[in-house]
């Protein structure tokens, strides 16, 4: 079975993946690190290269590409734009959802315009966050809210509700 992180930058998809990983023995996929490495271009880049449609299309194809089980995915923030995406992680195992209110969000984010985060011109972190969240609980089969500095109890939360499904 398969588990794929969901949530805005900054919520912990990337470093909760990889620490739970190993206590899970299991092997952490970090999706914004496959497509830079399949395009060897930052995501920014790929952004400011490609705009945002033609980022999108990258993305949509290198996600879907991921089809291993027993894996835990750490996704890009976006891909919950990708019905057809979410339908394959679905069908791969469980979608989980890295819950963080927006004050706490700007706070982790500081300065989030190298980060490569699929945003229209014009459109503020708010915005995108009210966006996210609802297709974020869309496609949730589970939510574990983040809020905060419990860095550890959130780390056990989500174990406890992957080995759920093992």
């Amino acid at each position: 079975m398969t588990f794929t992180l969901i949530g805005m930058p900054g919520s912990g998809k990337t470093c909760m993946g990889r620490a739970i990983s190993s206590k899970l023995k299991m092997k952490v996929v970090d999706a914004d690190k496959v497509i830079e490495s399949k395009t060897k271009k930052p995501l920014h880049v790929l952004i400011d290269e490609y705009g945002l449609e033609g980022f999108k299309k990258i993305e949509e194809e290198i996600l879907l590409s991921i089809d291993t089980d027993n894996i835990i995915v750490s996704t890009g923030g976006s891909a919950v734009y990708y019905d057809s995406v979410m339908q394959h992680f679905k069908r791969m195992g469980k979608v989980i959802y890295l819950y963080v209110g927006i004050d706490v969000l700007k706070e982790r984010l500081g300065d989030f315009s190298k980060r490569g985060i699929a945003m229209r011109p014009g459109q503020t972190i708010e915005d995108l966050y009210k966006e996210r969240c609802a297709l974020y609980e869309k496609y949730a089969d589970i939510t574990i809210n983040c809020s905060g500095s419990a860095y550890p109890k959130y780390q056990a939360e989500l174990i406890k509700a992957i080995k759920e499904y093992l």
